[in-house]
């Protein structure tokens, strides 16, 4: 059961990491939108966390290289993408 919780946890903690991206203006729009849905696929109870975790691992890979993301929201979407990646491999 711990290790359920301890995923939970850090499920919890990169959504709230999306949270500020997405309330950054600095963001571009397409950008946040991308993070917002990844934040949704995380945050759905309906599928089991590995499918989540792949659902977001996947909108926000399409925007990680985006030419207009500023350099600083690049480095948090990279930053949020490994840790997706480590709770994936670590599942």
């Amino acid at each position: 059961m711990g290790n359920d919780d301890e995923l939970a946890k850090k499920i919890m903690d990169i959504s709230k990491r999306m949270e500020m991206l997405v309330g950054d203006n600095s963001v571009p729009k397409n950008v946040r939108s991308a993070i917002n849905e990844a934040k949704g696929h995380l945050d759905s109870k309906n599928e089991d966390a590995i499918v989540r975790i792949s659902s977001a691992i996947y909108s926000i890979d399409s925007i990680s290289n985006d030419i207009n993301l500023p350099p600083q929201a690049r480095t948090q979407v990279w930053g949020i993408l490994s840790m997706l990646e480590s709770l994936k491999t670590g599942s």
